[in-house]
């Protein structure tokens, strides 16, 4: 387990790099990581988000977190957010989808189209991609069972 532990550590990191690198490359310039993951998640669908759907779908337990990259997110003008009743929902700016959609065009020509030359490396990533949801539910669990000790 350490040895998968470092290596999602440093996959992490390299992920979080990325995410960053890409969505600057489109134009949108000094978000963190869950920024940009938070702007892909409300434009996803096209359907407005509460803000504890996407922290719930992100499996972040800090909801604060989430609240403070929508503010962020709100003050450069690529998600809006509105009120019925009691509900605040969040939704992309016709901007944020540009550079979401601006964000997709350079990550299928800088990743994508560097996977598309192995398939039997496609194939173990999603059987990497389905291990990793098993582990997340092992890890989630196992982080229940401290908070009670």
């Amino acid at each position: 387990m350490s040895e998968f532990e470092f290596g999602l550590i440093v996959a992490g990191n390299a992920f979080h790099r990325w995410v960053t690198h890409c969505m600057s490359a489109a134009g949108l310039k000094d978000l963190t990581a869950l920024d940009v993951l938070v702007l892909h998640h409300v434009t996803h669908r096209a359907r407005d988000k509460r803000l504890s759907d996407i922290a719930f779908i992100m499996n972040v337990e800090d909801a604060h977190l989430i609240n403070y990259s929508l503010k962020k997110l709100q003050g450069l003008g690529v998600v809006v957010s509105s009120k019925n009743g009691k509900e605040v929902t969040y939704a992309p700016t016709d901007a944020g989808k540009a550079y979401v959609d601006r964000y997709r065009e350079i990550r299928e020509s800088c990743l994508i189209d560097a996977l598309k030359a192995d398939d039997a490396l496609n194939h173990d990533i999603g059987q990497l991609a389905r291990l990793l949801r098993v582990l997340s539910g092992i890890y989630d669990q196992a982080a229940r069972s401290a908070a009670s000790l």
